[in-house]
Order: structure tokens, then C-alpha cells, then sequence
């Protein structure tokens, strides 16, 4: 059991969950809590650090671990040191990183795809990404520019659906917007002066919805490339929704489409 805050181990835990350059040099992230616990792949599973207390409570899911080796007990006052949460669960996990390929998700059969452009809100990241898995969109391609998608706020926010849905960064967002279009995919920007609204267009066919930063939207060269600029018509003095919900609407408007198309 490690009892001490000084503990090398302790000291690069609270590092991980601080610093993305690390992580990436590491290949690795940080979940905390059952519910994440639970649904990591095993094949990902790098290590499994648990408190006292979560210890004494929850024997049974403890001893279900296959690999022991990947167990390490901390003192309660230790694991409140390494978590990023105010209320720790008391399990905290190490994962290794997910690794798709730019080409894998552009060649998915009928594709949904979503492209973040500097989107900064760790929360909206991860309620995107969850969004996403629950509208079946087959993949999310976000620019370099964004925020860290292992910053442990967008993972919980994610709710366990960072494992499950493909995603990868890209270096060249107006480059990329152009493979999309090789591809066949149908680009969307969802833009203040779309000129249309959202439900007036198919969105059966392959799909990537174009999403902008959270202050600023899309940026005008990115935008440009947009085969329609769409836009999410408002009542009332509301100008328009914040990225993720933006996000959600345009996902289950093409999610509807394609469950109800002949």
C-alpha cells in the first residue's frame, strides 16, 4: 500500500492528470470512478489504484480483476492527493490510449462524421463525444488546435463513451475537410448565416457536420470549404446554443433522418 504523497508512483499520477504532453509521451489517460472502471476494454487496462475504503466496500469487483499485478492499494488521504475530483470514488485507473486512423473513419460505410474546429470547452468536448455514441455518428475528427481529449474533465464527461467512439486529430483542418469531400461525404457548417435551416437538408447520404469554437464559431477559411452552411433557426433574443447542445441537435436531426428513411 503506498501511505505517502511523496511516492514516485503518487507524484506522476498527479502529473498525468495535469499535463497533456505527458499523457501523450505515455501513450496513456486517467479515468476515475466504478462506472469508467467498468467499461474500459481490458486490453487498455494499464493499471488500477484503489483507497482503503473503496478496498473494504467493494471486495467483490476488486477480486474480479484478472491481472493482480495491475492493483495498487493507497491510503484514503493518498488517493484524495492523486484524484481530480472533489468527492473521489476511490478507484482511479490508468488507460492507454486509443489509436485510430484518419482513413479507417473517412471510409466507414455510411458515415456521420462530426469536425471540431478549436473547440475549447473540456465539457463540450466531452458531452459531444457521448452525444455522439447515443446518435450513432461513426466518427469525430477534431483540430489540433482543441483542447486535450484525455483532460480529465472531458472524460467524465464522456461517461465511458471515449472508449467507443473513433475519433483523431488533425494536423490540416482545410486539408482534411478536402478528403472528406473525396470521400463522398457531404460537408455541413453549422454557421449563424446558414442558409438554411438544419431540417431542410438530407443528411441520409454521407454526413460530416462542421462545429466551431465556442466563442467565434467556425473560422471563415474553414466554413469557406463547406459544401451548405446550415444554421438552427432561434426564437425569442436567443442568438444560438452553445457548441454541444448546437451539436446534439444537428446529430439526432441526421440520426432521425436515417432511421426513417425507406
Amino acid at each position: 500500500m503506498i501511505t505517502s504523497t511523496s511516492n514516485a508512483r503518487v507524484k506522476e499520477l498527479v502529473q498525468l492528470q495535469k499535463k497533456s504532453k505527458l499523457r501523450n509521451e505515455q501513450g496513456v489517460f486517467l479515468v476515475e470512478g466504478i462506472k469508467m472502471y467498468q467499461e474500459i476494454p481490458q486490453e487498455q487496462l494499464v493499471k488500477v489504484y484503489v483507497s482503503e475504503t473503496f478496498a473494504d466496500k467493494h471486495k467483490a469487483e476488486i477480486s474480479g480483476l484478472k491481472d493482480r499485478r495491475k492493483l495498487e492499494y493507497l491510503t484514503d488521504h493518498v488517493f484524495q492527493y492523486v484524484s481530480d475530483t472533489k468527492t473521489p470514488q476511490g478507484i482511479l485507473c490508468v488507460v492507454r490510449q486509443s489509436s485510430h486512423c484518419l482513413e479507417e473513419i473517412l471510409e466507414a460505410e455510411d458515415a456521420h462524421l462530426l469536425v471540431l474546429d478549436n473547440l475549447q470547452d473540456p465539457g463540450n468536448l466531452g458531452t459531444i463525444i457521448r452525444t455522439a455514441e447515443g446518435a450513432g455518428v461513426t466518427g469525430v475528427l477534431i483540430s489540433k488546435e482543441s483542447v486535450d481529449i484525455y483532460n480529465p474533465k472531458v472524460i467524465r464527461s464522456t461517461m465511458g463513451s471515449i472508449y467507443r467512439v473513433p475519433f483523431t486529430y488533425v494536423e490540416d483542418l482545410k486539408e482534411t475537410i478536402g478528403k472528406l469531400k473525396r470521400h463522398g461525404i457531404c460537408t455541413y457548417a453549422a454557421h449563424l448565416d446558414g442558409k438554411n435551416s438544419y431540417d431542410k437538408e438530407d443528411y441520409t447520404k454521407k454526413t460530416a457536420f462542421l462545429i466551431g469554437n465556442e466563442g467565434n464559431g467556425l473560422r471563415k477559411e474553414v466554413a469557406d470549404l463547406a459544401d451548405t452552411w446550415i444554421r438552427i433557426p432561434m426564437q425569442g433574443q436567443v442568438e444560438s446554443l452553445n457548441a454541444a447542445i448546437a451539436t446534439s441537435v444537428l446529430m439526432f436531426e441526421a440520426a432521425r433522418q436515417r432511421r426513417n428513411r425507406g
